[in-house]
């Protein structure tokens, strides 16, 4: 019996879509191969990270048979930034969009690439359109940016200046390639923008600041806009952290039913994480007998590495909680002995964040060396960051972490005495402030006394956050007393960093000056 269903051919598949963190090595791939000719490079994983996690509904990507052809970044900010002179790093945050303000009122638009292979499909003018739609979604005023002329290096000897070449191309009587298309767009031309980017040598550095204005944007006088792009992150985050007691342990299993303890206690309070200290796992060298010289410390303890890893993913799954899984000396692949946080995902994923800065005794004990990468993950209740123990004193990193768009730190240590403790402590204290995040402190207690670098603990492990009114009186969400095994919980607002953010008494992220300094990193 014939079938009635009607087969047609499969046609060539275009869409344009919310661009994803799995998406990130295809768009650097996009960017280099457009970018890379012009000698202007591409962005590094931490500046698309930054992207896609400070403003997710604002970046797109097209798609054309399951490869990506195209890729938009947008941002919202304040006319009063958006529509005076500026330069591309300076409104951008170096490129990670950091500057994204909820309650800005223009789109800023900071790329639009597209492969040249594909220009054909009108790529260019779907993503244009994709951010119109988006800019009156949010009933933004208008979308702002600072255009290329990436012809103008090779004419410019036909003009008196580039002022001359703008009006030329303004009135019709020259075509630029860039420029008219965004006329043809409905966009109109602010002026010129002196050194917007300085590497992009065909338009000798010059940006055209144009805007496109929202005609359906809502008078000043009605409601504020709705948002009705993109998920909602929820209201509270439950963190729990362990103040975690260092004792003799007769096997792997036996350090494992120790922490399951913890992971089942912050379970049944419904915590969305759990935090251990930094160095926990050097417990299992007490199980050994004899004291080890640190050679044989490492090679001990490199042989537990993937059961660990194994045990925390395990339990993350099965008690539905994410766990920061603390930090272990491991081998790594090419010899290197690195400290790693393990970060198990309730969803089954794990991630690794190395240590940065060892500290002269993980030196001298374990030869540890410092990691090469520091990068923001996300996870369910947004994207977070790991700073371990001495990586906290050093503000460019917490800094980093939040221009991925990390809202809260995760800080595990492992300290001596008071003095070592205090210097977490206020610099914690202090990336909680200058970034406007919440961090969160775990710490050991308890003595090793045939484990090298373990002799004693001393820890007050506690929430911290930035200091002003959404926020607990002294800048403490919760706290332990010191040297004492115990958990101490508590509920963070996402939306109260929001308002700090973008109204509180100060605004350390908005009010960065980054016309004058930038912290720029190196990244493969």
């Amino acid at each position: 019996m014939a079938s009635d269903q009607k087969i047609t051919p499969s046609k060539p598949h275009l869409l344009v879509r919310n661009a994803r963190i799995k998406d990130i090595p295809a768009i650097r791939a996009l960017v280099s191969k457009v970018y890379l000719p012009t000698g202007m490079g591409t962005y590094s994983p931490a500046m698309l990270r930054g992207q896609i996690n400070n403003f997710s509904e604002g970046q797109f990507v097209a798609e054309y048979q399951g490869n990506i052809v195209g890729y938009c970044a947008t941002f919202l900010i304040a006319g009063q930034h958006a529509l005076k002179s500026h330069t591309w790093r300076e409104i951008t945050g170096g490129g990670y969009a950091s500057r994204h303000d909820p309650d800005g009122d223009y789109l800023y638009g900071m790329e639009v690439v597209v492969d040249p292979d594909y220009r054909g499909l009108r790529i260019g003018q779907r993503l244009y359109d994709e951010r119109k739609k988006l800019a009156r979604s949010w009933g933004a005023k208008g979308i702002v940016f600072g255009g290329r002329l990436p012809t103008l290096a090779k004419r410019l000897r036909r003009f008196d200046g580039p002022e001359e070449y703008l009006t030329e191309v303004r009135a019709n009587r020259q075509r630029d390639p860039v420029l008219t298309f965004q006329m043809r767009n409905g966009f109109e031309v602010l002026g010129l923008l002196a050194d917007y980017l300085p590497e992009d040598k065909e338009s000798l550095g010059y940006g055209v600041h144009l805007l496109w204005r929202n005609p359906n944007a809502p008078d000043e006088q009605e409601e504020k806009r709705a948002k009705t792009y993109g998920a909602r992150l929820p209201d509270t985050v439950r963190v729990a952290t362990v103040q975690y007691m260092q004792r003799r342990v007769s096997s792997f299993e036996e350090f494992i039913d120790l922490v399951r303890y913890f992971v089942d206690v912050t379970a049944d309070y419904r915590a969305d994480f759990v935090v251990f200290p930094e160095l926990f796992s050097l417990q299992l060298l007490s199980m050994e007998g004899e004291e080890l010289s640190p050679a044989e410390s490492i090679e001990a303890l490199t042989k537990h590495t993937e059961p660990l890893k194994k045990a925390l993913s395990d339990m993350a799954v099965r008690y539905n909680i994410n766990i920061i899984g603390g930090s272990h000396p491991t081998r790594m692949p090419n010899g290197r002995v690195e400290n790693i946080c393990y970060v198990c995902l309730r969803s089954g994923e794990v991630y690794e964040q190395a240590k940065i800065h060892p500290t002269p005794n993980e030196v001298y004990w374990w030869n540890i060396e410092g990691g090469q990468s520091l990068n923001a993950i996300n996870t369910d209740c947004g994207p977070i960051g790991v700073l371990i123990c001495y990586d906290s004193e050093f503000p460019e990193l917490g800094r980093h972490l939040v221009d991925q768009g990390a809202n809260i730190i995760f800080v595990p240590f492992c300290t001596d005495e008071r003095q070592s403790y205090l210097r977490v402590r206020y610099c914690s204290q202090a990336r909680a402030v200058e970034n406007q995040c919440y961090v969160v402190m775990s710490g050991n207690v308890g003595n090793l006394p045939n484990v090298h670098n373990m002799d004693i603990q001393y820890a007050q492990s506690c929430v911290l956050t930035p200091c002003d009114f959404p926020f607990a009186r002294d800048g403490i969400a919760a706290d332990t007393t010191p040297n004492v095994e115990t958990v101490a919980f508590a509920d963070l607002r996402l939306e109260a960093l929001r308002a700090a953010r973008n109204g509180g008494t100060v605004q350390n992220l908005k009010d960065r000056r980054h016309d004058l300094y930038t912290t720029i990193w190196r990244e493969k």
